[in-house]
């Protein structure tokens, strides 16, 4: 193997840390809005005398921002570096955060949320990018990644507790975005004062958009998008149209039916720290296929249970849902070199970001045309039984062994708490 040069900037422990918390906190913030979507949708077919179609433009309009810019600008992060990717990214999100105080018209709305979901896109794929440069071995990255969509948790569980506080009270459910484009507006003075690695190391050839396409011929970014397709769908059928499906629950429970997403999130941030410490210890492999498993079954026995045990089983998926995201992300980003961190976080993105649009949209219409929003829980059913199908194959045949051996071998390597790698 070559001598390895050092980076341009080092990044010691300090810095690192520095970092992790920085990006912690980035995703904790903007998770208080994107996962918010379907407490908001109920109000916003109330107020403007939507069909569950059109009122789920919401959700439509950030997730079409945020995979326009993953696959367009993930590059971004691997030639102009990571701060200033996130900076950018964060300096839109919360912008477009703000205006939310500046009228009151539905499309309005939509044309922000597109426009934040633009900025989300950018810094996302920045910060996932960095969390691989300072990561020292694939399983770290699979740990860390988990210990942020942990903190994203945290953001999921206060953001759509905050809506149904402001909406209990008699206020605007708009005042969420303005808390966001305040926390936005603190994460950018951070950014600016930590110091990140450099980007690239000596010599590297500067990325381009056509490096992305490039990525798109490898089947394993084809393989781990479509596990995040189906993944996003499943989700998707919880946190987009489950407040609309238990809306209409009577028993005793309608507590739990109104705060169902929150009772999702928090089952799922607890999930994501122990999923950090789980994945330190048992093979990826085998925690998937099990957790998958279980999610397939709850929703199935949701749907034929009816909404008195949906109204269980449909938050309790999120205990093994935690685990699934950061792991499939993580693992497929590590498959590649350090140097394309930045544009395959992209292209993942984009593919959660497809589904993240489509599955809901379709859920919608079928809702519509069957007059039942049970259908986006069969549909979560269905794509939650392909992909435990995906996992239970990735446990026996495990294809990606040999790859990300290969990427621990070249990429993460650690001297002297300098993260460095290969020319």
């Amino acid at each position: 193997m070559r001598s390895v040069p050092p980076r341009h900037a080092t990044s010691g422990p300090p810095a690192r840390h520095s970092i992790r918390l920085l990006v912690f906190a980035m995703f904790a913030m903007f998770a208080m809005t994107t996962d918010s979507v379907g407490t908001i949708i109920p109000q916003i077919i109330r107020e403007f005398h939507l069909s569950m179609t059109a009122g789920g433009a919401f959700q439509y309009a950030t997730m079409s921002g945020i995979g326009l810019s993953a696959i367009g600008l993930g590059f971004l992060a691997d030639r102009i570096g990571h701060k200033a990717t996130i900076m950018i990214g964060l300096a839109l999100f919360g912008c477009s955060s703000a205006l939310f105080a500046a009228g009151h018209d539905f499309m309005f709305f939509v044309a922000l949320l597109f426009l934040s979901g633009l900025g989300i896109g950018i810094f996302k794929a920045g910060s996932l990018a960095v969390i691989g440069d300072i990561s020292r071995s694939t399983r770290e990255h699979a740990s860390t990644m988990n210990l942020i969509e942990g903190f994203f948790g945290v953001g999921a569980i206060l953001g759509p507790a905050l809506v149904v506080y402001l909406l209990r009270a008699g206020t605007s459910w708009k005042w969420l975005y303005l808390v966001a484009a305040g926390l936005c507006a603190l994460l950018v003075v951070a950014s600016a004062l930590v110091r990140f690695p450099s980007a690239k190391p000596d010599g590297q050839e500067r990325v381009r958009f056509t490096d992305t396409l490039h990525i798109l011929r490898d089947p394993y970014a084809w393989t781990f998008g479509l596990a995040l397709i189906l993944y996003v769908g499943a989700e998707a059928a919880v946190y987009v149209w489950a407040p609309t499906y238990l809306s209409s629950y009577k028993g005793n429970y309608a507590w739990l039916a109104a705060y169902s997403v929150s009772a999702f999130f928090v089952f799922r941030a607890l999930g994501r720290f122990l999923g950090a410490w789980l994945l330190a210890r048992c093979r990826w492999t085998i925690v998937l296929a099990i957790c998958s498993g279980v999610i397939a079954l709850l929703f199935w026995c949701a749907v034929i249970g009816g909404r008195g045990i949906a109204v269980f089983a449909i938050p309790a998926t999120g205990i093994f849902m935690s685990v699934l995201y950061p792991t499939i992300n993580s693992t497929g980003i590590s498959c590649f070199k350090k140097a394309q961190h930045g544009s395959i976080a992209g292209i993942l993105l984009f593919f959660t970001c497809v589904s993240a649009v489509a599955s809901p949209l379709v859920m919608g219409m079928i809702g519509d045309a069957w007059g039942d929003a049970k259908y986006s829980v069969v549909i979560g059913g269905l794509m939650a039984t392909l992909l435990a199908t995906m996992c239970l194959f990735n446990w026996v045949s495990d294809p990606v062994a040999a790859r990300l051996r290969m990427r621990d071998a070249d990429d993460y390597q650690a001297r002297d708490g300098i993260i460095a790698t290969p020319a």
